[in-house]
C-alpha cells in the first residue's frame, strides 16, 4: 500500500513527509539480510520522491532533517522521505529473546548512542543547562507521564459505537 501512497503523493505534489523508522531489524533478521537495498529512503526514487538517511539516535540531527522536510512540504515541493536510523534495544515482541545480538552490542549502544543521554551531554557541555536543571526537567516529565498513565487507567473504555467515528469522510 505504501507504494500507491508514494505514487499519488508524488503525482499530486502532496505535502507529505514519510518517516521510516529503521531500527535495523525486521523481526529477528538484520535489514542487510532482509532487503536488497538497505538505504530505505531510496525506495521513493522511482516515484521521484527525494529523501535522506538521518541518525535517528541524534535528537538535533532529527530536528534539523525534520525542519528541512517540513519546509519542503509547506512550500508545495511535494513529498519527502526521512529514514531514521535507530536501534532497538529489546526484541521485536515479548516472545523475542533477541539472541541475534550480543549483550555487548546492546550495552555499547546504550552507553554511547542513547539519544537522551547524548542530548544531555551536549546541553551540559555547551553550558545551556546544569545538572540541577536536568533533574528538574526529569521530575516534571516523570510527573506528566505518571499523570497521563493514571488518567488512561482511570478513564472508561470507549463506547464501541465510536469505533468507526472519523475513519472515513462522510459524503453529503
Amino acid at each position: 500500500q505504501v507504494y500507491e501512497a508514494f505514487n499519488m503523493a508524488s503525482l499530486w505534489k502532496l505535502p507529505v513527509v514519510y518517516v521510516i523508522e529503521n531500527n535495523q531489524y525486521a523481526m529477528g533478521t538484520s535489514i542487510a539480510r532482509a532487503s536488497a537495498e538497505t538505504e530505505l529512503f531510496k525506495r521513493g526514487i522511482s516515484f521521484e520522491i527525494p529523501g535522506e538517511e538521518v541518525d535517528g539516535m541524534d535528537v538535533l540531527a532529527v530536528r534539523k532533517a525534520a525542519a528541512k522536510a517540513i519546509a519542503r512540504a509547506r512550500t508545495g515541493d511535494g513529498p519527502y522521505i526521512l529514514e531514521m536510523k535507530t536501534y532497538r534495544y529489546r526484541g521485536h515482541s515479548m516472545s523475542d529473546p533477541a539472541k541475534y545480538r550480543t549483550r555487548e552490542e546492546v550495552q555499547e549502544m546504550r552507553e554511547h548512542h542513547d539519544p537522551i543521554e547524548m542530548l544531555k551531554k551536549k546541553l551540559l557541555d555547551a553550558k545551556h543547562v546544569t545538572e540541577d536543571d536536568l533533574k528538574k526537567i526529569e521530575a516534571e516529565v516523570r510527573e506528566i507521564v505518571n499523570d497521563s498513565a493514571q488518567f488512561a487507567q482511570d478513564s472508561p473504555e470507549p463506547d464501541p459505537a465510536e469505533l468507526w467515528t472519523d475513519v472515513l469522510v462522510e459524503s453529503r
